[in-house]
């Protein structure tokens, strides 16, 4: 029988308002993660918090020791629940996480936070490549506009396209709604 654990990626103050690097979409992306995390936290299932920080002081945002690095409020890790710290967008790369879902024994992740055309694409991709079964709760996930060659692409449309193409070969993409009905046992 597969195990799962909820992996809340990033969602720390500097992306909220007020923030250093504001996301659009963080406050209800945050709101929809809480939803999940109370369901894990209710059922008793693993939670692993990942939060980033620069390694050096003069980062655009996430900071070292910084509160604009702490993990928001919203989403808050509990005693017990393990965070990991992580310097690179792949959440695997130079981290224990791998050893922390081995030692919870889980073979399937919901993935969530932010951004999603970074840290969420990186981690669920690794994941995948790890063996790992992995869920992506997109609407409680969070990113920004781009621009490229000058064209700007809203934020929505960065979203939707990185969740098309997770969702075409790395992971099954639903609504936080969808993912607690269907697994509500």
């Amino acid at each position: 029988m597969s195990k799962i654990a909820l992996i809340i990626v990033d969602l720390q103050n500097d992306y909220f308002k007020g923030g250093k690097w504001v996301l659009d979409g963080t406050e209800a992306a945050a709101t929809k993660a809480a939803t999940l995390l109370n369901n894990f936290r209710a059922k008793e299932l693993p939670i692993v918090h990942i939060r980033h920080e620069f390694p050096t002081d003069d980062a655009p945002f996430f900071l070292p020791n910084s509160d604009g690095a702490a993990i928001h409020s919203s989403v808050h890790d509990l005693e017990g629940e393990p965070v990991v710290l992580k310097h690179q967008i792949n959440s695997f790369r130079d981290t224990n996480l791998k050893e922390i879902l081995d030692e919870l024994a889980v073979d399937s992740l919901l993935i969530c936070g932010a951004m999603s055309h970074m840290c969420i694409d990186a981690i669920t991709r690794a994941a995948y490549d790890l063996g790992y079964d992995c869920t992506i709760a997109h609407d409680a996930c969070a990113t920004m506009g781009l621009e490229f060659n000058g064209i700007v692409v809203p934020s929505s449309h960065v979203h939707a396209a990185f969740m098309a193409s997770l969702g075409f070969a790395y992971a099954k993409v639903v609504s936080t709604d969808e993912f607690v009905t269907n697994n509500n046992q």
